[in-house]
């Protein structure tokens, strides 16, 4: 027989109490709108669909597009790529030879084949420019400056990649070297990825709001770059030994997985400190009083939040 409600302990009541003045209070914080907004995108589902979709498209394009650049230009590509994805020794040796055969990729592939590989790597740049809008409840913008806007990025990432291998062999190993080239690359990152939001979102935002997500971005897939250099090596290597070749490619979904979270977290997380209240509303407006250009469109309204209990990317109602 359970207790009735006169027989309670006021032990267990203030308890209760205490209880839902906290999570009253924590739900009223910019952390908790953080999180709710990374349960709204459903960032477990978004991750795992960007990370299939940069392996089936967006590395082929890499691939093919290195072939037809110089060999300094190709080997400071294949250099950004090996140290990203944090792999060496027989791996390493896997990615090489993939760019060895440069002038077989040419002969195969042709300007037409080259064009339509661009082409289908716009469907990686259209859910990655998906995903921008739907953490910032933006509208969509016209296919036509998408897909513009997609080839761009395209260009500027293996651009992106090409300096940063350049740099990283112009510095060297020294101790005074690598801590340069870290610096560099950390400024470096956080632009990039400022820039690649500020073209997602149809440069309706304006870029210096962007800078402290591009932030947040470049310190994380950082971040995990350097780590994956501690677990990838073992992974590639215990993939291959139980499924093969088909183990290696299991490893590079594995570690694209883990960089589209970070993508998809930190797109939330600055969108949301756009939107805060206070100082830290400031701090994340970088000081302006409207994040949206003149004439933007405005922002969609944030969808209707019930009580509901969340699970790991999802909302259970």
């Amino acid at each position: 027989m359970e207790p009735s409600e006169h027989h309670r302990s006021p032990r267990l009541d203030a308890a209760e109490a205490a209880a839902t003045k906290g999570l009253g209070r924590l739900q009223g914080t910019v952390l908790w709108s953080m999180w709710e907004r990374i349960l709204e995108v459903e960032f477990l589902d978004r991750s795992i669909a960007l990370a299939g979709k940069a392996f089936v498209s967006f590395f082929p394009l890499v691939i093919v597009v290195a072939a037809f650049l110089p060999t300094h230009l190709r080997n400071a590509v294949l250099s950004t790529m090996t140290h990203r994805l944090g792999i060496h020794g027989d791996a390493s040796n896997l990615v090489k030879g993939a760019f060895a055969n440069s002038s077989q990729i040419r002969k195969a592939t042709g300007f037409f084949g080259l064009l339509l590989t661009v082409v289908y790597a716009s469907s990686f740049t259209t859910a990655l420019r998906r995903m921008y809008l739907r953490v910032w409840r933006r509208p969509p913008t016209s296919m036509v400056s998408a897909y513009i806007a997609g080839a761009v990025w395209v260009a500027m990432c293996i651009g992106y990649m090409a300096l940063v291998g350049g740099v990283r062999s112009l510095l060297g190993g020294s101790p005074l070297g690598l801590a340069t080239f870290s610096l560099l690359a950390l400024l470096g990152s956080a632009m990039f990825w400022a820039m690649t939001t500020w073209f997602a979102l149809g440069k309706q935002v304006r870029l210096r709001a962007l800078l402290p997500t591009g932030a947040l971005t470049g310190i994380a897939t950082l971040a995990y770059s350097v780590a994956a250099q501690w677990w990838m090596p073992q992974q590639i290597a215990s993939n291959e030994a139980q499924f093969g070749f088909f183990g290696i490619a299991l490893a590079f979904v594995t570690w694209l997985s883990g960089i589209s979270v970070c993508l998809v977290v930190c797109a939330a997380i600055g969108a949301e400190l756009t939107e805060a209240p206070g100082a830290i509303g400031r701090i994340g407006r970088m000081g302006l009083s409207d994040v949206l250009i003149d004439g933007a469109r405005p922002t969609l309204p944030a969808p209707i939040r019930t009580n509901r209990r969340p699970i790991l990317g999802r909302v259970e109602e």
